[in-house]
């Protein structure tokens, strides 16, 4: 099977000890693309720096929210400069979006919208696909989004039934963590979303099939056995049609 890892952080400290190990298993799996997900000025250069080092890597780079709000104006305007510097390398923009989960005050939204905003021009500008990162923020994100003419992937989307529907309607696509083995919202979130719309992805090394353990790209097998049941078809044919997703979005 051709299989998909469309957000992981292989640069976690986590992985400092196996990295090695880690790709050579989601090799041995069948996953031939991991698309790694900067969040910070560090982590941008990191994710560089493994696409370099492994060719199954594909480097995306951003600001997530979280970031955002701790960097000054200066600095993210600095990071925007480089991500276009990169722009050669880059296969998306990503991971970025809005989080009031950890980051409550008005004036932390407000500097969230703006960056999001920027990191969205970006994208438009550079002709590149967005990971979407939303977190108590679902229908301001959706709102933003609209006026951007933008391939879309939402990551580990937390939205309800209706802010579900609403993402389906503007075309965007989904990419489902392998947490779906446990994770009732993902299961229900599979369903409602049309094949041609799903990506597989692993947040590693968060949202795992256990969740107590490291996740790594290679339990992506994991959601492929769960999303074809879910979708009434053969593991081989849902692999097959993430990977042409994938191939239609990049």
């Amino acid at each position: 099977m051709l299989l998909i890892d469309a957000h992981a952080h292989l640069n976690d400290k986590s992985f400092q000890t196996d990295i090695d190990v880690v790709v050579k298993n989601a090799d041995d799996v069948g996953i031939k693309v991991i698309i790694n997900a900067g969040t910070s000025p560090q982590t941008n250069k990191e994710t560089l720096i493994l696409a370099k080092k492994y060719n199954i890597i594909k480097p995306a780079l951003g600001l997530h929210p979280t970031d955002c709000v701790k960097l000054t104006i200066e600095q993210i305007t600095k990071e925007l400069k480089f991500i276009e510097k990169n722009k050669q390398k880059i296969i998306a923009i990503g991971e970025i979006g809005l989080d009031y989960h950890w980051h409550k005050q008005t004036k932390e939204h407000e500097k969230q919208k703006k960056a999001f905003n920027e990191l969205l021009k970006l994208a438009e500008k550079l002709n590149k696909p967005v990971f979407i990162h939303t977190r108590s923020a679902v229908d301001d994100s959706l709102e933003i989004l609209k006026k951007y003419k933008l391939k879309v992937i939402l990551h580990s989307f937390g939205g309800a039934k209706k802010q579900i529907h609403e993402a389906i309607k503007q075309g965007y696509y989904f990419s489902i963590p392998t947490s779906i083995v446990r994770s009732t919202h993902f299961q229900e979130l599979a369903k409602l979303v049309p094949l041609s719309k799903i990506l597989t992805e692993t947040d590693c090394p968060y949202l795992g099939p256990k969740k107590q353990e490291r996740n790594e790209p290679s339990n992506i097998i994991y959601s492929i056995k769960t999303l074809a049941e879910i979708k009434g078809i053969t593991e081989k044919e849902l692999a097959n049609q993430v990977f042409l997703n994938y191939q239609n979005l990049f």
